[in-house]
């Protein structure tokens, strides 16, 4: 089952749940039942737990977003500093120059092909991938730079090298899920609680409150489901995908 027919079936199901204990509810309030007669104070407490939670909602999809930004980001700036080494080495001596471009594209071969998948189902790293990247440091670093314009070079390539090595790093730490067990449990009790909130002011079986009643059980739903997409950046629909690597490295994507 794809993750956007499980969002459409969460969805549905958190509107037809709402409507249906409504319209079940409706069929057990007496007939002289008068729906003015809802305290004001129960009107201002629902107002406000919407306003606490859905700036709770704000603030984790924000958070993710910006995860997400981030992984993104970090792949770029990946993909982009490998990309310049192996333009910079071209000053240096034919065998260092094409053991760095092949121990590169090695690398970045594994990172698409392989280690992407393996982030996605583990959540972290591979120790091939930190030896492969070694490799590369070992091809610049052990070079000793034999006139000027290799000297000029030399320096700016290890600061790249060092770049890959940061990104690589941080991709590794947004591999996985960032939201804690703890938030987890705040936002779905919120969601419970402020749903089940609706349940306490007098809402009849109307074609109006019942679309409201449903449509904004369903956008919680949707919201929930937004956070928890976004909350693994390289794992689930939305996910940072390897384009950057392919796109520089376009004669590795076969």
């Amino acid at each position: 089952m794809s993750e956007w027919l499980a969002l459409t079936i969460a969805m549905v199901a958190a509107g037809v749940v709402v409507v249906a204990v409504v319209t079940l509810r409706q069929r057990r309030i007496p007939a002289d039942d008068d729906p003015s007669e809802t305290p004001d104070v129960i009107e201002y407490m629902v107002m406000m737990v919407g306003v606490v939670y859905a700036i709770v909602l704000g603030l984790a999809i924000a958070g993710v977003w910006e995860g997400r930004s981030g992984a993104q980001a970090d792949t770029l700036q990946e993909a982009q500093a490998l990309h310049e080494i192996s333009e910079r080495v071209q000053v240096f001596p034919a065998a260092v120059r094409d053991r760095t471009r092949a121990d590169i594209d090695a690398y970045v071969s594994y990172v698409v092909h392989t280690e992407w998948s393996y982030m996605a189902d583990h959540g972290g790293l591979t120790d091939k991938s930190a030896a492969l990247l070694e490799k590369v440091r070992r091809d610049v670093s052990d070079h000793a730079p034999a006139n000027d314009l290799e000297g000029q070079a030399y320096q700016p390539i290890v600061d790249q090298v060092a770049l890959v090595d940061q990104a690589r790093t941080s991709r590794g730490q947004n591999a996985g899920a960032t939201m804690p067990p703890l938030v987890w449990f705040g936002l779905i009790s919120g969601a419970v609680v402020t749903v089940g909130l609706i349940f306490t002011l007098q809402i009849r079986r109307s074609a109006r409150e019942l679309l409201l009643a449903g449509v904004f059980s369903a956008l919680i739903a949707f919201l929930l489901f937004l956070i928890w997409d976004f909350d693994a950046p390289y794992a689930r629909g939305l996910s940072v995908t390897a384009g950057p690597f392919l796109d520089l490295f376009p004669h590795l994507g076969g």
